[in-house]
């Protein structure tokens, strides 16, 4: 339970038992429950839409708050790691003044055109996919993004000798990635085919950011595990919008 409420507390701004007494190895520990904080976050997120359609149907505010809440409740802690990302990894400059960049606590050019793209797609998907579809869309977002996070914390190598992520990154070990995996998997796949496609393109996506990352900074960084989360999510939108679009209106139990 001290782990999950670690994690729950790092990452979001649910505290429900504020806990000041924690070392960077309880940090660490929490790395394997970031999936079931995903969880919470898109039943929190699932409930939002149901009262919001509820009321307003799928109107473009409807939308806007969807696409708004993760801020709300995240504080913005996963989109600061992508537009630091954006700002250094897109300066065209050495790997030692990229890292220097994603450090600086300003915020450049790239960071904004990122964060703007960003919402933009997320809530062009949003709109475009089937309000049948919405619901599972929001509630497994979160949680795949989430266990792309745990992928690519445990699989590839710290770019940095010190860091807040490297305790994540020096502590996720199989182990930590089966768990994640066995709390994402219960939590996703029961909601159906779509979902499980959503789950292996988002893992894919993050497996691939990763490499791509890695190979230009030799490594990762808190930064880029923020930045490939928020683009695993947009990712997994996109495959709920895809399959709407092909599909159209088809009743929730073909999900």
């Amino acid at each position: 339970m001290r782990s999950f409420l670690t994690a729950l507390q790092f990452l979001t701004r649910i505290h429900l038992r504020t806990q000041t007494d924690l070392t960077m190895e309880d940090f660490g520990r929490s790395t394997k429950w970031f999936p079931l904080v995903g969880l919470v976050l898109g039943g929190l997120y699932m409930a939002a839409a149901w009262c919001l359609m509820r009321l307003f149907g799928q109107a473009e505010l409807v939308t806007a708050v969807l696409v708004l809440l993760p801020v709300f409740f995240t504080g913005g802690l996963l989109l600061d790691g992508l537009m630091d990302t954006a700002d250094g990894v897109f300066s065209a400059r050495s790997r030692e003044r990229k890292l220097e960049i994603m450090k600086d606590s300003r915020v450049g050019s790239f960071g904004v055109i990122a964060l703007v793209s960003l919402m933009m797609i997320n809530w062009t998907a949003m709109r475009g996919i089937d309000a049948v579809w919405l619901l599972p869309a929001v509630f497994v977002m979160p949680a795949i993004g989430r266990m792309a996070m745990v992928m690519v914390i445990a699989g590839f190598p710290y770019a940095r000798k010190e860091g807040m992520g490297k305790i994540f990154s020096d502590m996720a070990d199989r182990k930590t990635v089966a768990a994640a995996g066995a709390v994402t998997a219960t939590g996703v796949l029961p909601w159906g085919g779509i979902a499980a496609a959503a789950l292996l393109t988002g893992l894919v996506f993050a497996w691939g950011a990763g490499r791509w990352l890695t190979d230009r900074l030799g490594g990762l960084t808190g930064d880029t595990y923020g930045a490939i989360e928020t683009l695993t999510e947009t990712v997994v939108l996109l495959v709920f919008f895809v399959a709407s679009w092909l599909v159209g209106g088809v009743h929730a139990v073909w999900l």
